[in-house]
């Protein structure tokens, strides 16, 4: 099925802080309906997270040590599930800190991290962790959004990515672009039903 959601002259070059939203049919189930935070993006490659899909899994089944730090873990994407990222707006709790915006960071001094759980200083509101990434060596996202793989949102809200719950941001954010998007937000996930 081809959709035509813009014209080739309106392909957007995504910037750090940016986010993917992935096309209605996208044929990749780790990518399905999914909205991925890009934290790093340059000539070396692309390295973002999913921002909506929760696992069925909590920081202290994780980090044993964290014991009673019941904070959700979201699937970051398919690449090396084993790793743990964090992202979160308490820039002054954690040491080494990449700014993403004003207002949101990626990572930080782990051992930091381990030290605000273990004495309660860290509010789980403001930080968000995931299992494993999403990455795309040089050129590869370029060649996806060419194919209309992915629908670039620029900028970002914060208060999306903490407040909302994560089953409504795909929706939320074609619905904001408004137009065309806004009519994409409510193709079925089976095309086959619409």
């Amino acid at each position: 099925m081809d959709i035509d959601y813009f014209s080739s002259d309106e392909l957007i070059e995504p910037q750090v802080g940016d986010l993917l939203i992935s096309e209605p049919y996208l044929p990749d189930k780790n990518f399905e309906r999914s909205v991925v935070l890009l934290c790093e993006h340059n000539d070396e490659g692309t390295f973002g997270l999913i921002i909506n899909q929760p696992s069925d899994t909590v920081f202290e089944e994780i980090i044993p040590e964290s014991s009673g730090f019941d904070a959700e873990v979201y699937v970051g994407g398919p690449v090396q599930q084993n790793t743990l990222h964090f992202i979160h707006r308490a820039p002054d709790l954690i040491d080494y800190v990449m700014k993403i915006d004003s207002e949101l960071y990626y990572g930080g001094d782990q051992d930091k991290l381990f030290s605000i759980i273990d004495t309660r200083q860290i509010r789980k509101e403001d930080f968000r962790f995931f299992a494993g990434y999403s990455g795309w060596s040089p050129g590869q996202l370029k060649e996806e959004l060419i194919a209309k793989s992915w629908i670039v949102y620029k900028g970002i809200d914060t208060a999306l990515l903490f407040d909302l719950p994560p089953e409504d941001i795909w929706k939320h954010l074609l619905k904001k672009m408004g137009g065309k998007f806004k009519a994409i937000a409510n193709y079925p996930i089976d095309p086959r039903l619409n």
